[in-house]
């Protein structure tokens, strides 16, 4: 119950009937386990934001990567499948997509912030992340004070925008809708640098080496998967099947996948 339970009994009642009349707001499936329930039956819904590899990213026709390995060994756990809902990260960030009842859980290569964790519930952390800059090779920035005079680009709703605007006195900040439009922003010269999570920069300048990560900030971040506020079913059945891949190898298996080596302890 949120702080707005001390509202009168007959207006609280009154509330109850209208929302127990209203379908939208009823959870029809159910996975046997502890009384979890989820929107559709059958199907764990997932949001995330496209594209944002190698945490999630469509290929071949198909959204995979990093975060859509992670989740299925909860939908596994559960006996039920997945399903990928793409959708504005603002709208993830925020905690409205739980609120319209669009996905059960969020799996965005999000970072847990005191802001989200007032709109959302989120799991025990299952990755660690820092900001990184992005360059084309040959033109270095060391740290987003070196920027001065320049454009920087950020991706909208991130942290990395948030670290852009807190150290970026005297840079002209530029804010993209998503990953792939502040990538490339960078490769084609709009923007003379870019900032995002280590992670996915590394992941592009694999396959773009005219391009480099030039600098990472010790921002101390980790993602963390979101539920909607008092889920604690789900959160808490996320948080053992993260737990066990930990200690099965599956987490390893996954992230080696993905990254090609297995996370430094």
């Amino acid at each position: 119950m949120s702080a707005r339970s001390s509202l009168p009994v007959i207006a609280a009642l009154a509330a109850v009937a209208v929302l127990a009349g209203c379908s939208s707001t009823k959870s029809d499936g159910k996975n046997g386990s502890g009384g979890l329930k989820l929107i559709s039956s059958g199907t764990l819904k997932t949001c995330t934001h496209l594209p944002y590899a190698p945490f999630q990213v469509k290929k071949d026709g198909k959204v995979v990567g990093f975060d859509v390995d992670l989740v299925d060994l909860v939908a596994k756990d559960l006996g039920v499948k997945q399903e990928i809902v793409n959708t504005p990260f603002e709208g993830i960030e925020t905690g409205q997509d739980f609120n319209i009842r669009k996905c059960d859980l969020a799996a965005a290569g999000m970072t847990i912030t005191p802001e989200r964790d007032k709109v959302m519930d989120f799991s025990d952390p299952y990755f660690n992340a820092t900001q990184a800059l992005l360059t084309k090779a040959g033109k270095p920035a060391k740290k987003v004070e070196d920027l001065k005079g320049k454009k920087l680009g950020y991706q909208k709703a991130t942290t990395g925008g948030i670290y852009a605007k807190e150290h970026g006195k005297g840079v002209e900040l530029v804010e993209f809708e998503d990953l792939g439009l502040l990538l490339t922003a960078v490769k084609s010269g709009q923007v003379d640098a870019g900032i995002n999570d280590n992670g996915v920069l590394f992941d592009y300048v694999k396959s773009n080496p005219d391009t480099k990560v030039t600098a990472e900030f010790n921002t101390g971040e980790h993602y963390g998967i979101g539920v909607q506020t008092g889920n604690d079913a789900l959160r808490k059945k996320i948080n053992a099947v993260i737990k066990k891949a930990k200690s099965d190898g599956s987490y390893d298996r996954i992230y080696k996948k993905w990254f090609g080596a297995t996370p430094q302890s």
